[in-house]
């Protein structure tokens, strides 16, 4: 049998009586089957897994799955190309599925088992202390600045929304809010800061 690699002069049915004899172990079957549509597979696998050395393993595991399970070939459920071709889709797509879950697993493990670029525990215990410091400074406003400063800002009202929620003059808000802030700025900057 002659022809370029890839290239299909044989008959569907002639591929099927490779196949038929590939079950049977023979090796110049396989070979013959093997250069009649391997740059048809490679192709194939190529496509879908795009890497080429990883291309090249897939295209081995296809025609070791061809060696191995050309008993399971059929010609009722179809071509000897079109089964081949499926296996490679297939292997091929199974492939990309367990490169992405590896890929997957290992940035979990990274995240899990590499310690954080910074020290969580003093972190946690500044924020806790920072918290505790302007609980300790909002006590010390008036109850008009600090009612209108845990509207505005912890509330989420806006200088408008605040004076109708008090009562008062929008201005009057903005002057309460304005000196709470400065009070608390010097309350929670360090000294020297």
């Amino acid at each position: 049998m002659t022809g370029a690699p890839g290239v299909f002069p044989l008959s569907g049915d002639e591929l099927g009586g490779l196949l038929s004899r590939i079950r049977c172990r023979d090796g110049a079957a396989f070979a013959e089957f093997y250069r009649l549509t391997s740059a048809r597979v490679f192709g194939v696998v190529r496509k879908v897994v795009v890497n080429h050395q990883i291309s090249e393993e897939v295209m081995q595991e296809v025609f070791l799955e061809i060696w191995t399970k050309a008993a399971s070939f059929d010609p009722e459920r179809g071509s000897a190309l079109s089964w081949t071709m499926t296996m490679a889709r297939r292997r091929a797509i199974d492939r990309v599925r367990s490169e992405i879950a590896a890929t997957e697993r290992l940035q979990v493990w990274g995240r899990t088992t590499h310690p954080a670029d910074y020290d969580s525990v003093v972190e946690d215990v500044l924020s806790a202390e920072e918290q505790q410091r302007l609980g300790r400074s909002l006590t010390r406003l008036t109850p008009l600045q600090r009612e209108a400063i845990d509207l505005a800002y912890f509330g989420g009202l806006t200088y408008n929304e605040v004076a109708q929620q008090l009562g008062t003059a929008s201005g009057t808000v903005k002057s309460r809010i304005r000196e709470g802030i400065i009070r608390l700025r010097g309350e929670l900057t360090p000294a020297g800061g």
